[in-house]
């Protein structure tokens, strides 16, 4: 028949005893099918994992119909507390026979399984709760009590706190109906006071504190004057007590609350401690007191209560006075020092921790924490006291590597901010690290992750202290930590690093000698460019500049060598002012910008870097025009855009040749060194013709280049007394063709703007044709009548000056290549152009009348005497009128003694009509002259006297 059917309202009967058989025919029927899925359970194998869910639901289901049922017969409750304990026992034997499986090949029972078993738990209290009081079994209620209370454990287990919380309340609710004062039973006993503790258990595992507490104080009218109950309850005190420690939450009413917890355990365990009658049972309390007193010195340590930290400690060493010698916890002299440190009392703080030397039940972790906490309150006072405890624990104990290195790391600390205080915490873990037992700490391969660690802490502070240029110190750590790498070859380069990082703290020591020692070991190790170039730096730093430049020449063979380091190198040169250094090196960098290789840094720039270098010392001007001549070659082979750069960088770049060139090259001109003045000249047209010459002032740098490179070359000739080769004089006529190509342009550019060539280079047209007139000079064919062109060119210009003309007509009235006729010409009109000014300049006048004087005689003499007679009589005129001594007075002597002297020849001659001539001039003169009055009279007295003497010839 279907449960269903039972509950059908046709099977209703008026008679009682049909009543009584259906509702017993009920019961017994969901009973068989209770029993019925219990034996299911019973028969479960013991290696199946996985309870069937369905037994549970269908119980459950059962369950719940038969509690609507009339009330039961004694009999059928009787029924039902067995199966209910077959039930249990049941589900007993499935956790047992599961506990006891091995855990291969059978994996651990799913959860699922576990929440199955406790729900059939939860059926059997179920059951045994419906079928109450039964006249056979003795204490239904507290059996009943104590199904649920394992059930609720078992719920709590799973952290089913909510399911756990019912059974709880269940159960307390069934025992709440007992006399507990009748209760004699000690199992009884003990189940009434687990119940309470697991209630409250979970009541605080829910966070409801409140009840959590008010379950424990119920608690205390449970302890029937047993040891055993203080000692739960106390425990359970303790562990609420250490919840909330465990929260890391220090406000002070968490404080506050924990040492109230704590504070009633300590109450309950020394009331149990009397309550106690074994000596087993003394000595669980007592150690149970120890606990709780050491964590209410743990609060009041977080509290910063150190006087009542200092108050339990004494408490706990000095025992209950029954001379059994107190507690000795390892955690009491770490609690103690922490207080004294607290109070400030170092010297007590120091002998605690000095205590834990001897005392040999301190765990490592122990020590070692309490060795952080007084360094981290002492600070660098502290230091040398830790490394003497430390030394002290590693004579009397097995200490760990990983000990070693916290104690090392936490004294060092952060050494960034320098000071005394870092250098001393520095030294001291540099004695503790160095010492040979410590070392031998890290010595297995079993540490060789502490050992890592350790070489990394100590490289990492080393690094720090150089980056504060602390050389020394960081070099004493530096060594300090290649005590922490092995030697083998895995760690071979490591080492060769540290070697490295040691000769750079000794090269900022000037201890050069050891930085040679170190880098020569790392080279033994690891011979690559970096321990190759700081053998270079210890060269420069030694003034080797010999085998600095040798060194150079080594790098570039190690095998992993790249341009930069030459760079770098160059600029060590540079920093150390070894400048052949610095030339050596960035002479070999330019080596490989014709490979074709990609550079780091353009040729250009290192060019430039060169030629700066150079030019900083006088005396290398050879070098500097070899690599400027590199620079005009390179632009012209690899264009100027890919080598000078583009646009406005590129336009630097060559006008930044160019005017070094320029400066160079008129330097060398000041100092007399005309052939290099003149090669560095020709190359500034050369980088200026690179640049856009459109503008005027590039064209007239370009012009004056030109010009001034051929007076150089001109100039060199007359300083060495070597005329210029056939070649040479060929390209000086080719400089002085571009240029004077320029200066028509820039002529025929300025018709209409003014005059400005005139005004920014006065004497450009004149130094190019005086150098014209010198080189044309040379040439055989028609070089006389291009003389007089330029030089008539130049008459005509607006740039023609006399003193240029002046210039000009000396110049080619002189020397092997002179020239008559363009020195006539030039003077002539020299003399015109000084004549015609507003206040001519008498002297350059003279000169001029004397030179051409002295031209005509030479040139024309008897043939053309008129010519010279001219000559004088233009310089009578010029006299005629003028101030006494404006015009020069020894000219104007010379003028009238030469001209007196011309007539001497034709007197002897006879020539009378010429040496009356001559003699009228100079008379002429010597009247314009003052200081000649004696030398007048003179010669009016011969001229007389000569006069009379030709007339008497002529009439006789």
């Amino acid at each position: 028949m279907k449960i269903t059917e039972m509950y059908s309202p046709d099977l209703r009967k008026p008679n009682h005893d049909n009543q009584f058989s259906q509702s017993n025919h009920l019961h017994q029927h969901l009973l068989s099918q209770i029993e019925s899925l219990i034996i299911q359970t019973e028969n479960l194998s013991p290696n199946y994992h996985s309870l069937p869910e369905t037994i549970s639901s269908d119980l459950r289901q059962t369950l719940t119909h038969l509690t609507q049922l009339p009330p039961f017969p004694n009999s059928l409750k009787l029924h039902i507390w067995k199966l209910a304990y077959r039930l249990w026992n049941a589900c007993i034997d499935i956790s047992n026979a599961v506990s006891i499986l091995p855990s291969s090949p059978y994996p651990s029972p799913s959860s699922s399984f576990v929440e199955n078993h406790a729900k059939l738990r939860h059926i059997a209290a179920d059951m045994i709760s419906l079928a109450g009081d039964v006249t056979s079994v003795t204490s239904p209620a507290v059996k009943s009590a104590s199904f649920y209370l394992k059930t609720g454990l078992i719920w709590h287990d799973l952290r089913k706190f909510d399911l756990a919380s019912s059974c709880f309340e269940r159960a307390t609710d069934i025992v709440s109906k007992l006399d507990i004062a009748a209760i004699s039973d000690s199992g009884e006993r003990k189940m009434l006071l687990d119940l309470n503790l697991a209630r409250s258990r979970t009541a605080w595992d829910l966070s409801d504190r409140n009840l959590a507490i008010i379950l424990l104080t119920r608690a205390k009218t449970l302890l029937f004057g047993s040891s055993d109950h203080y000692k739960q309850l106390a425990n359970q005190y303790l562990i609420f007590g250490k919840s909330v420690l465990s929260k890391n939450n220090d406000t002070d009413n968490s404080l506050k609350e924990a040492l109230k917890l704590m504070s009633e355990a300590l109450d309950l365990s020394e009331k149990g401690s009397s309550a106690a009658r074994t000596r087993e049972q003394i000595m669980e309390l007592k150690e149970l007191r120890s606990k709780s007193l050491r964590f209410i010195s743990a609060v009041h340590l977080q509290k910063g209560e150190y006087e009542s930290v200092i108050k339990c400690v004494k408490v706990l060493r000095e025992g209950n006075g029954g001379g059994d010698g107190g507690d000795h916890h390892a955690s009491l002299p770490v609690l103690a020092m922490k207080a004294w440190l607290g109070l400030g009392r170092y010297g007590e703080a120091e002998k605690e921790l000095r205590d834990m030397v001897v005392n040999k039940g301190i765990p490592e972790s122990v020590w070692v924490s309490a060795v952080e906490a007084y360094f981290d309150a002492a600070g660098t006072a502290g230091a040398e006291t830790v490394k003497g405890v430390f030394l002290g624990l590693l004579g009397r104990c097995q200490v760990s590597a990983r000990a070693a290195f916290r104690v090392a790391n936490r004294v060092l600390g952060c050494v960034g901010s320098g000071g005394e205080g870092s250098s001393l915490r520095t030294k001291v873990v540099a004695d503790l690290v160095s010492d040979e037992r410590v070392v031998a700490l890290f010595a297995s391969e079993a540490t060789a992750k502490e050992r890592a660690a350790m070489h990394a802490v100590l490289w990492n502070r080393a690094s720090e202290h150089f980056r504060l240029k602390d050389y020394e110190t960081s070099a004493v750590m530096f060594e300090k930590s290649l005590l922490y790498i092995s030697h083998d070859i895995e760690n071979r380069i490591l080492r060769a690093k540290g070697f490295r990082v040691l000769c750079l703290c000794y090269l900022g020591l000037s201890q050069l000698d050891r930085a040679q020692e170190y880098i020569n070991e790392a080279e033994k190790l690891e011979p690559n460019i970096a321990s190759a170039f700081l053998k270079f730096k210890i060269y420069l730093q030694n003034n080797d500049h010999n085998g600095a430049i040798n060194q150079v020449q080594a790098m570039k063979t190690c095998f992993d060598f790249t341009p930069d380091f030459l760079s770098l190198s160059a600029h060590e040169a540079v920093a150390c002012h070894a400048l052949p250094v610095a030339i050596s090196s960035l002479s070999n960098l330019l080596s490989f910008y014709t490979l074709g290789r990609p550079m780091p840094t353009t040729e250009v720039v290192v060019l430039r870097t060169l030629i700066t270098i150079l030019i900083q010392d006088p005396g290398n001007e050879v070098e500097v025009l070899k690599f400027m001549k590199r620079v005009h070659d390179r632009a012209s082979e690899l264009g100027t855009d890919c080598f000078f750069g583009k646009e406005e960088t590129g336009r630097r770049e060559k006008n930044w040749f160019a005017v070094t060139s320029w400066n160079i090259g008129t330097t060398c001109g000041k100092e007399k060194k005309y052939e290099l003045c003149a090669e560095f000249l020709r190359l500034v047209s050369g980088f200026y013709g690179l640049v856009d010459c459109q503008e005027e002032e590039n064209s007239i740098m370009v012009c004056k280049s030109l010009i001034l490179s051929v007076s150089a070359m001109v100039a060199s000739e007359n300083q060495k007394k070597t005329a210029l080769t056939d070649s040479e004089v060929k390209q000086a006529v080719e400089l002085l063709d571009r240029a004077g190509k320029i200066l028509t342009s820039i002529s025929a550019g300025t018709q209409l703007g003014g005059d400005k060539i005139t005004t920014v280079e006065p004497d450009l047209f004149f130094v190019h044709t005086f150098n014209a007139y010198d080189i044309y000079g040379r040439l055989d064919n028609f070089g006389p009548q291009q003389q007089l062109h330029f030089v008539k060119s130049f008459a005509t210009s607006k740039a023609c000056d006399p003193k240029y003309l002046l210039q000009i007509g000396l110049s080619a009235s002189q020397g092997p290549r002179s020239n008559p006729e363009v020195a006539s010409f030039a003077l002539n009109e020299c003399l015109s152009a000084l004549l015609s000014s507003p206040s001519p300049d008498y002297p350059d006048v003279a000169l001029v009348v004397r030179r051409l004087i002295a031209l005509a005689s030479i040139h024309k003499g008897d043939s053309d005497d008129n010519a010279v007679h001219n000559l004088y009589k233009q310089a009578y005129r010029i006299m005629v009128g003028l101030k006494e001594g404006e015009y020069p007075t020894e000219e104007g002597k010379w003028l009238a003694m030469t001209a007196w002297n011309r007539a001497a020849v034709p007197v002897r001659l006879g020539q009378v009509d010429a040496a009356q001539r001559w003699m009228d001039a100079g008379l002429e003169l010597a009247r314009e002259v003052s200081g000649m009055e004696t030398y007048r009279a003179c010669m009016e007295d011969f001229a007389t006297a000569f006069n009379k003497k030709s007339h008497s010839h002529s009439n006789g």
